[in-house]
């Protein structure tokens, strides 16, 4: 099986290692998916126009659109509960030498087709969607597991004409700018993927969202079903196990039980159980979206939900007393999802019995996603320590070109997480002194300046009692946070310390803490680097 993510998955067998430099920098160049995303706001009044455009990137790669047609897809979008690892054959990232291969075949195909009417590149994603494609088809695999980008509708990979199966997530509010703000409005983009006669399931959403998917999908000649719960498949068998944490993981799972099963059924195979109608089927509006039938899941089914692993998502690594919670979460509804994750984990662990355990979150969040609504969120995890970050593993990336991001600076990074940290304090600071680190009345603000002995950079708010605190880089924040206590880490530096009077007294606390739990969220980009930190064999 294959994946392209955001936007892919395929079928085959491939050694996980990293592309060389000169293609990373290269690709690069061709828009960070910042730009794209305000590409794609500028394009969005001519969508045809978008796809368009595709088309004759794809073309001048040398595919043609009819060429797609030849892979079996399952074309895949909402706003979680999907794959994200870029180009996957087998659920592993392809070669240091296929990635290099096929870079290079994609990038000098579309340079050498420059002329006046064709004169540009395509952007990053847009880039990356064609290079899958091409990987795809000639490494010949069975199945490939597309994510749409961004949207559905007006996304590039909406070139696919004949998917098998299409699959819609559980919806969330996110890319506002480009998709609506609104939840309608976000379901009409979503079911943009929907194609003549090809059946395609979504999970429970919101009544006015999934009526919209309804609408979009007869518009099409989609036939759309509900998945049940996971709980209807489990009847007469034992519970389903699975390897990813938390109850929204569950109608994941059902979703992909239906996508595997009816793209099985489309090869011929045979063994995969008697169908189970589920009465009634939901009404809305006073037409039924009808539920899809269940099935005893295969063995192989069941072995699959349970050794499903997606790192970066509910992930926990212990190290020594320092246990961190993984959690790529980015919009309201996923940090919901990982507040309950994360307290019933840390409640699931031993209780210290003299409540030496010191909670730390490190945060960070980028584009246009509403900070404050996120933070306010996580307020209920009551973290003795907040800290504030650029997804950059160190200050200078210069020498690390998977980190390269031509649309944000590292000034313009810090000053996001200034804003983070000020959150945070007045967050508290309503919360009426119920946090006994934070004397009232406080003030907020924020002073960069440089240390010359590591000239690296350090924030220090004049909120001098405030548990909020801002780093330069992961490096730093999680050295901070570990103080020398897992073996991944080194000690953070006696020279050039933070000068915050909170990060010294916290490090007496971090240093003699039976326990410390630390949640790393807002943003897939900070877990990755934090992976990369914490467990480099892992993060490849």
């Amino acid at each position: 099986m294959a994946e392209m993510l955001p936007a892919w998955v395929a079928a085959g067998t491939a050694e996980g290692t990293e592309p060389d430099g000169d293609a990373i920098r290269m690709l690069n160049t061709l828009q960070t998916n910042a730009s794209y995303l305000e590409q794609v706001k500028r394009e969005r009044g001519d969508p045809q126009a978008q796809l368009e455009a595709m088309r004759g990137f794809l073309e001048r790669s040398g595919l043609k659109v009819e060429d797609l047609d030849r892979l079996n897809i399952i074309h895949v979008t909402g706003t979680k509960g999907k794959v994200r690892e870029r180009i996957r054959i087998n659920g592993q990232p392809i070669s240091k030498d296929l990635f290099n291969k096929y870079f290079w075949l994609v990038y000098n195909r579309l340079e050498e087709t420059k002329d006046l009417i064709h004169a540009n590149m395509p952007a990053y994603f847009r880039f990356l969607t064609i290079m899958a494609f091409h990987v795809f088809l000639q490494e010949k695999v069975d199945l490939a597991v597309v994510e749409v980008g961004i949207g559905g509708a007006y996304d590039c990979t909406n070139i696919i004409r004949a998917p098998v199966v299409c699959g819609v997530s559980s919806l969330g509010i996110d890319h506002t700018s480009i998709l609506g703000d609104t939840m309608e409005k976000i379901a009409w983009q979503k079911g943009g993927i929907f194609k003549p006669g090809v059946p395609a399931f979504t999970v429970a959403q919101p009544e006015r969202p999934l009526e919209v998917l309804r609408e979009r999908a007869q518009e099409q000649k989609c036939p759309l079903y509900l998945c049940p719960e996971l709980d209807e498949f489990e009847e007469g068998c034992q519970a389903l196990e699975l390897g990813l944490a938390g109850a929204h993981q569950r109608s994941n799972a059902a979703l992909a039980l239906q996508l595997a099963r009816t793209w099985l059924q489309r090869r011929g195979c045979q063994g995969l159980g008697e169908l189970k109608e589920v009465p009634p089927s939901t009404e809305l509006a006073g037409k039924p979206v009808p539920l899809a039938p269940t099935f005893r899941p295969t063995d192989a089914m069941i072995q699959g939900l349970r050794d499903t692993e997606w790192l970066g998502r509910t992930q926990m690594l212990s190290h020594g007393p320092v246990t961190w919670y993984l959690d790529g979460a980015h919009t309201t509804s996923s940090i919901q999802a990982c507040v309950r994750w994360f307290r019933q984990a840390t409640l699931n662990q031993d209780k210290l019995h003299d409540g030496s355990e010191v909670r730390v979150l490190v945060f960070n969040a980028t584009g246009d996603r509403d900070t404050a609504a996120l933070l306010k969120l996580l307020l209920p995890c009551h973290f003795d320590y907040a800290v504030f970050c650029p997804n950059f593993t160190e200050v200078s990336v210069a020498n690390n070109a998977d980190q390269q991001n031509f649309n944000v600076t590292l000034e313009n990074a810090l000053t996001r997480c200034l804003e983070n940290q000020r959150t945070w304090t007045r967050l508290l600071e309503e919360k009426g002194g119920q946090d006994p680190w934070l004397p009232a009345p406080l003030r907020v603000g924020g002073l960069l300046q440089p240390a010359p002995a590591r000239g690296s950079l350090l924030l220090v708010p004049p909120a001098l009692n405030s548990p909020a605190l801002v780093f330069p880089c992961l490096a730093q924040a999680l050295r901070w946070v570990a103080q020398g206590r897992d073996p991944h880490l080194a000690a953070p530096a006696t020279s050039g310390a933070h000068p915050h009077p909170a990060a010294s007294s916290g490090a007496v606390l971090l240093r003699e803490a039976s326990a410390i739990r630390v949640l790393v969220t807002g943003s897939l980009h900070l877990v990755g680097g934090a992976l990369r930190l914490l467990d480099p064999v892992l993060s490849q």
